[in-house]
């Protein structure tokens, strides 16, 4: 291949093929988004069929995340030095034969494993989603596209547990749990074959290293981090455990530390440092952080709640999510498109009190109906939430990255997603903390409806309390997002991204 430099203009402004590669990696993204929580209403399936235990059972759904966050940074870099679409492909490939590995699991253990592979093969392909889309689009059509992602987000995330609930109801061919991996391999094929014909390759304009000591200090880091959340609670919460996580800021500290030199040094550091002189990308990484602990906390213990609380089958379960995906998708186009370009901030700041109202009219409604709630009661509440999330998370994106060199968007990219993973792993943490931690470990089986409904309101405050919290951290963020001002400018003064033929 040789590296050639064509106008944005010309890349981005007339080449058609750039919308189907937004479709394609659009469809990556909503297939990881759907693998982190499609798991979740299958767990009693998993459970009766498969003979998993409890602490397989946690591995089977946090596996997936701790590799996942663990190699999106090296993913976002290696993007970077090797080609956007080249790893992207590589790792949509990968993804494809794990989910496949995932399906034929013939015991918990090779599951467990194959979920493993299935994390670190996203953690390849997600960062280039972001990557192809900002070295591709210019930034005058950037705001509809984030929208579109926006959207592409909130559908996914509730979209997971309905498509779980459907395929393990209906049992395709026998497969039962099976089939929720199965069904990525078509979409996997499709998205491999398409996307080595759509995508534009893209990569930094000057030559990059791979920093291997920075890959081995991330690594080590988020795993002494992430590993005793996962298994605090099941292990009685060890002192080793909070040793770890006290050595995991040291860590962190040192890759911190390290980066600077290696950035000096070689101009080739693993972590982009410099993006983080930007107050939007600071702002928002601190933001997307604490969101990301919000919704690692509600999504698992709404899960729990219904089927193992309200005693719901997957299905029931899975349609009550319903107006939840509508109003995120809905809200999310409408944020970026026009409530943002005309309010600015405010209107992520509305989204944070908007979603922390439906987290207390939720509490409210789950303390006055008890164990007779109704999925059509849950209906309001679930809208709000909706319409909250989606005036936060298309805009927020963009906030973050619209002033990020193109050269390092990979890196930033996967930045991003390691702290909104990083964000639900220590949701993930605190579910051990504010659901498990208020039940008995003993319960009869006609007090187990009502334990689980009060761990759940209780986990409702605290999720209330973070989305203040995130209120706040908005003031941080710029008035007016920088990329409708880019936007303006770039119509006369177009930015030429690297691109190679």
């Amino acid at each position: 291949m040789t590296s050639t430099e064509t106008p944005l203009s010309t890349a981005g402004g007339t080449d058609r093929r750039r919308w189907f590669a937004l479709a394609i990696v659009m469809t990556a993204a909503f297939m990881d988004l759907v693998d982190v929580t499609i798991v979740n209403i299958a767990i009693p399936s998993i459970q009766r069929e498969a003979g998993a235990s409890f602490g397989q059972i946690q591995w089977i759904t946090a596996g997936y995340a701790l590799a996942f966050a663990a190699g999106l940074i090296t993913g976002g870099r290696l993007g970077d030095i090797h080609g956007r679409k080249r790893i992207f492909l590589v790792g949509i490939g990968g993804f494809t034969v794990a989910s496949a590995l995932c399906g034929l699991a013939v015991n918990p253990e090779m599951l467990v494993a194959s979920r493993f592979l299935q994390g670190a093969m996203a953690a390849l392909m997600v960062p280039q989603v972001l990557s192809i889309v900002h070295a591709t689009f210019p930034a005058h059509e950037r705001g509809k596209v984030f929208g579109l992602f926006g959207a592409v987000v909130g559908l996914g995330a509730v979209s997971g547990p309905l498509l779980g609930a459907l395929l393990t109801e209906w049992n395709l061919f026998g497969w039962e749990w099976r089939s929720i991996f199965l069904i990525n391999l078509p979409v996997g094929v499709a998205g491999l074959i398409l996307g080595s014909r759509f995508i534009t390759e893209s990569r930094a304009p000057r030559a990059l290293k791979l920093d291997l000591v920075g890959v081995a200090l991330v690594t080590l880091g988020l795993l002494m981090l992430l590993y005793p959340l996962i298994r605090g609670r099941e292990l009685g919460w060890p002192l080793w455990g909070y040793v770890s996580m006290a050595g995991a800021l040291v860590v962190l500290a040192a890759l911190v530390a390290y980066e600077r030199r290696k950035s000096a040094r070689d101009g080739s550091p693993l972590v982009e440092l410099s993006p983080f002189k930007v107050k939007s990308f600071a702002a928002g990484i601190a933001v997307q952080t604490v969101f990301g602990v919000a919704l690692g906390v509600f999504f698992l213990v709404w899960t729990l709640y219904m089927q193992f609380g309200l005693g719901w089958s997957p299905l029931k379960a899975g349609l009550t999510g319903v107006p939840f995906s509508i109003a995120v998708s809905v809200a999310a186009g409408m944020s970026v498109q026009q409530l943002v370009p005309r309010f600015g901030r405010k209107v992520l700041q509305a989204g944070a009190l908007v979603m922390a109202a439906g987290v207390l009219l939720y509490l409210w409604e789950s303390g006055h109906y008890g164990l007779g709630i109704a999925p059509w009661q849950m209906a309001l509440p679930l809208v709000v939430m909706g319409v909250g999330m989606g005036l936060i998370v298309a805009p927020l994106t963009d906030a973050i990255l619209s002033e990020v060199p193109r050269e390092h968007s990979g890196s930033a990219s996967g930045l991003l997603n390691t702290v909104q993973q990083m964000g639900n792993a220590l949701g993930l943490g605190l579910v051990s903390v504010v659901f498990f931690g208020t039940m008995s470990d003993h319960l009869r089986p006609d007090q187990v409806g009502p334990a689980f409904v009060d761990a759940f309101r209780n986990s409702l405050g605290w999720v209330a309390a973070v989305m203040g919290v995130i209120f706040l951290l908005m003031f941080a963020l710029p008035k007016r997002p920088a990329q409708h001002v880019e936007g303006e400018r770039a119509v006369t003064e177009p930015k030429e991204p690297a691109l190679v033929s």
